[in-house]
């Protein structure tokens, strides 16, 4: 187990690309987007997501963006946490640290999806509302059929807030 401490969150870069993908191979069940993908969330959305770095080894990252047309929504589209550094709160320390900078000033919601059977997913989620003491909103968004063709499970969305922002 990884001490907290030693973990450094950043800005991602191109250069972790690769690093991303083969971080969220290695933790299932999440989904593996293509290498370039993760170049893209690594570059185009690295003010919107976070690098997590122990020992110069690449250990959790989140990619989310801000909705277009709704720029008070943080779109979380992935969190993975390597195994060796899992029970630590990792996941909410990154989500903390990206709500917290000044890309995310105007974020009052936070959005993403979680299957049905990812209860690390909803701890980790219930545990940011009720540590925000906001709601927790879920309604039923892909379905497994209509928007899978039966390949994927069907995805719940989540919606958490509106959350105060301190002002500075």
């Amino acid at each position: 187990m990884s001490s907290l401490e030693n973990i450094v969150l950043r800005r991602p870069t191109l250069e972790d690309g690769m690093g991303v993908y083969r971080l969220v191979e290695s933790c299932p069940p999440l989904d593996t987007n293509s290498s370039y993908c993760n170049l893209l969330q690594s570059s185009h959305f690295s003010a919107t997501s976070v690098a997590a770095e122990l020992e110069g080894s690449l250990v959790g990252f989140i990619s989310g963006y801000i909705i277009p047309d709704r720029t008070n929504t943080l779109f979380v589209w992935q969190v993975a946490v390597s195994q060796n550094a899992r029970g630590v709160g990792l996941a909410s320390r990154m989500l903390s640290e990206v709500l917290s900078r000044p890309e995310c000033a105007a974020v009052e919601y936070l959005e993403t999806t979680i299957t049905q059977d990812n209860q690390a997913s909803w701890a980790l989620f219930e545990g940011l509302a009720k540590k925000l003491s906001v709601n927790l909103q879920r309604s039923d968004w892909m379905d497994k059929e209509t928007h899978f063709s039966g390949l994927h499970d069907s995805e719940t969305l989540v919606r958490i807030g509106p959350f105060l922002r301190a002002t500075k």
